[in-house]
């Protein structure tokens, strides 16, 4: 490794920092990425058996409360398609009292399942997901800001309760009724909890499930990256050094003589805990090096002050899922046990030989666990996506299912083939 000293321990702190309190799938390998000066990996002769990415809907602009310009995506559901809102196939039709003519009811609106994604990805995160929920359902997807095609707002704006409200200002404008499926993928699942503290009302009424997946509710700057000698210097390392390579072009270009590439080291070892394709590898390195470092650098501050625990209680009674790789280093699986243990009525899925980024590592079993969440949760409701805790709030408790395991047993653990 060539450069001098300082260059050296700048970057190697701030890689090593970013991965472990970005909560973004190997975030250091974006911080390399700009100190560089050039694209992680070009896409030229690299054809993909997969087109990762591919997948566009409806496109739409959403003006947050500061005016910052938030891009959305909508696939609206097939019409043809056997929507979840629909009654059970036991239930009776509704009559007249005179036991004559069939009462006709407005059918219900379709069930939107909103998808959130992750600190220094994009929408596109959701790949498998949305491929496997598109005309089942009307799926939301949205970039947060200063992601993807999203505007990037002032710094100051570069919050989780910022964030929370911009999830808000997305549902008025492209699914303002109707039942609701929020999943949310680290800081999308923060960005959910944020909302939930902001209105507990709207999951009163109109939210029939939560997914958190690979996400925390708060204490993130006990994070070691799996590294236990580490965890007491990253918190106070990570900030200071982003911030000092932010303002320090000089040194940034100087780290461009360090020249190495650390796609298998970072990506790899922070977003994935099983052998994945490279073309999968890839497309994670170009999402997240899309992602500009002031971005990265004005969020990384919000992580620390995380805490939305007491959030938690405006989930309470209604479906929610909680998984998480048995291997994720960013939000390990101990943040996943206190979600549960906060709500004792959620199933809590612990993913075998999965990391940070299990919906992309292992989308078979990520997918037939929301598809099942659907399920259970438009049951819970009632027919036809009747609104859940509707009234004086006194069905709003916690429901343990005979599906959750005892949290001293970690959950249902389900193995990844």
């Amino acid at each position: 490794m060539t450069g001098s000293p300082r260059a050296r321990v700048g970057l190697i702190s701030l890689g090593v920092g970013l991965a472990a309190a970005g909560l973004g799938a190997a975030v250091g390998l974006a911080a390399e990425r700009a100190a560089m000066g050039r694209p992680v990996l070009p896409r030229r002769g690299r054809a993909r058996s997969e087109d990762y990415g591919s997948v566009r809907g409806e496109q739409h602009t959403v003006a947050a409360d500061d005016g910052t310009e938030l891009y959305v995506e909508v696939d609206e559901a097939d019409p043809r398609a056997t929507l979840r809102s629909d009654p059970p196939s036991d239930a009776q039709p509704d009559t007249q009292s005179d036991g004559a003519t069939p009462r006709t009811e407005p059918a219900a609106p379709p069930i939107t399942v909103v998808l959130c994604h992750g600190y220094s990805l994009t929408m596109d995160a959701w790949h498998y997901q949305r491929k496997a929920l598109r005309g089942r359902y009307r799926v939301v997807l949205w970039d947060q800001r200063g992601h993807g095609r999203s505007a990037s707002g002032e710094p100051a704006s570069a919050t989780i309760d910022q964030a929370g409200r911009d999830l808000a200002r997305v549902l008025d404008a492209v699914a303002p009724d109707g039942p609701l499926i929020l999943v949310g993928h680290s800081m999308g699942g923060m960005a959910i909890m944020s909302l939930a503290h902001e209105q507990p009302e709207l999951f009163a009424d109109r939210v029939l499930g939560v997914a958190l997946v690979s996400t925390s509710a708060g204490g993130l700057g006990s994070m070691d990256l799996g590294i236990a000698v580490l965890g007491r210097f990253v918190p106070r390392l990570v900030p200071g050094t982003a911030a000092l390579l932010a303002r320090k072009p000089g040194l940034v270009d100087r780290g461009r003589r360090l020249g190495s590439d650390l796609e298998t080291v970072l990506v790899r070892r922070y977003s994935f805990a099983s052998p994945v394709p490279e073309e999968l590898v890839r497309f994670c390195a170009e999402m997240i090096a899309a992602t500009r470092f002031k971005v990265i650098s004005d969020f990384l501050p919000a992580f620390g002050g995380h805490d939305k625990r007491e959030a938690l209680a405006a989930l309470d009674g209604i479906e929610v899922l909680v998984l998480v790789g048995d291997g994720d280093l960013i939000t390990p699986v101990a943040h996943s046990e206190e979600i549960v243990r906060m709500l004792p009525g959620a199933e809590h899925v612990i993913v075998a030989s999965a990391g940070h980024l299990v919906m992309l590592e292992h989308p078979g079993v990520v997918n037939a666990h929301l598809d099942d969440l659907v399920r259970r949760a438009v049951r819970a409701a009632g027919h036809r996506g009747r609104r859940p805790g509707r009234g004086d709030g006194k069905d709003r408790v916690s429901r343990p299912r005979s599906v959750v395991t005892p949290l001293r047993r970690r959950g249902r653990r389900h193995g990844a083939a």
